[in-house]
């Protein structure tokens, strides 16, 4: 079957399950979530075994120690993918709120109500762990959802979407409600871009993804780019703290969108953060790519290029710059930085008020990883 065909009748059925997820009760879409878990932590050798499959596959195809780590499925992952489940569970229901009510002068009251989008396609690559993410977070706020995740990961998406079967089964919820697409065939994307039944589409993954579907995509997009994302350590900051975030941001994994790719720290702070900081990440196997005042601070660093500045790495690799105040450090993030998370380390309550006031991100944080920026946390 051709794969405008395939898609037409996927997002046929997602279209009627659609209008039954816009009016299921609370508690039938919770305890779908719930038996999802369960679904997952009963068939754990089942998606393991899938993912191996995967696994395999990555490495005889030269996948980066980065993707293959994003690709992997193990014991503690299937453990959080089972609390994100029971947390979206716990949340209120979005659907049927209703805020902003007023009284106009005629006695009318009018107001603005939450309901769902109707059809979600979501498009992303390599972690298998995003079809439990999407699947959960579509089904709590009662749309359907269409989902294609990355070639690599095709087992472990379909032993996946077995659970996910189960668990709207067992809720007594249309087992259309979230399609998990079963091909690898790259028409697939184009296809699915282009769906009159799919009201808005949400991409992630790397740049040429992204790229793609804001410019073939006929629905609305809902998308972020890359994540060039910051820590920037101030003239106020405690230097251990300082350190532990530097540190935690860079390394605790380096092929997600919220690692830090570049660590900017004020002149004041610069002998005491940079020696110590560097000697750690170099001795933990990070490339240090500086600017010329890093330089004179510590021997051997790399010099760092134009580019630098806006790469997302997604390895170990990490761009330093030294600026001369709180506002060069903003100046810097909103100019080369992809709008994604950045935090600062700071003792100074004001200081650390304007930072957020003043980036231009998603995430802001004040004395936290960037990595905080992930998942259900």
């Amino acid at each position: 079957m051709a794969a405008t065909d395939i898609i037409t009748q996927l997002g046929f059925q997602a279209r009627a399950a659609s209008h039954c997820m816009g009016i299921a009760s609370s508690a039938s879409k919770n305890k779908a979530l719930l038996a999802i878990a369960m679904a997952l932590d009963t068939s754990r050798d089942t998606l393991i075994a899938a993912n191996k499959r995967d696994l395999d596959a990555g490495r005889t195809q030269g996948l980066t120690a980065a993707l293959l780590d994003r690709l992997t499925l193990s014991s503690s992952s299937i453990d959080a993918m089972i609390v994100s489940l029971q947390q979206v569970a716990a949340l209120p229901d979005p659907v049927g709120s209703i805020t902003d009510l007023s009284y106009q002068p005629s006695g009318i009251q009018v107001g603005r109500m939450r309901v769902p989008l109707g059809v979600i396609g979501i498009i992303y690559e390599s972690r298998p762990n995003v079809t439990i993410e999407a699947a959960s977070l579509c089904i709590k706020s009662g749309n359907a959802s269409v989902l294609r995740g990355g070639s690599e990961a095709q087992h472990s998406n379909q032993a996946l979407a077995q659970c996910i079967t189960q668990g709207l089964t067992a809720a007594g919820l249309p087992a259309e409600a979230v399609q998990v697409i079963d091909t690898t065939d790259r028409a697939m994307v184009g296809a699915l871009l282009t769906s009159p039944d799919v009201d808005v589409i949400i991409p992630r993954g790397g740049k040429s993804l992204i790229e793609r579907v804001s410019r073939e995509a006929t629905m609305e997009v809902i998308k972020h780019l890359d994540g060039v994302c910051h820590v920037y350590i101030d003239k106020n900051a405690d230097l251990a703290q300082a350190q532990a975030i530097a540190i935690n941001a860079k390394t605790q994994r380096y092929g997600t969108c919220n690692t830090m790719e570049t660590l900017l720290i004020h002149t004041a702070m610069a002998f005491a953060v940079l020696p110590p900081l560097a000697k750690h990440m170099i001795e933990l196997g990070v490339e240090l790519r500086a600017c010329d005042a890093s330089r004179a601070i510590v021997d051997d660093l790399i010099p760092a290029t134009e580019e630098d500045w806006s790469t997302e790495y997604l390895a170990p690799i990490l761009s330093i710059k030294i600026v001369d105040s709180l506002e060069a450090a903003i100046t810097h993030i909103n100019h080369y930085g992809s709008q994604h998370t950045d935090s600062i380390v700071t003792d100074d309550y004001q200081r650390g008020w304007h930072f957020i006031r003043a980036v231009d991100s998603s995430s802001v944080m004040i004395n936290a990883s960037t990595r905080f920026a992930d998942g259900f946390e």
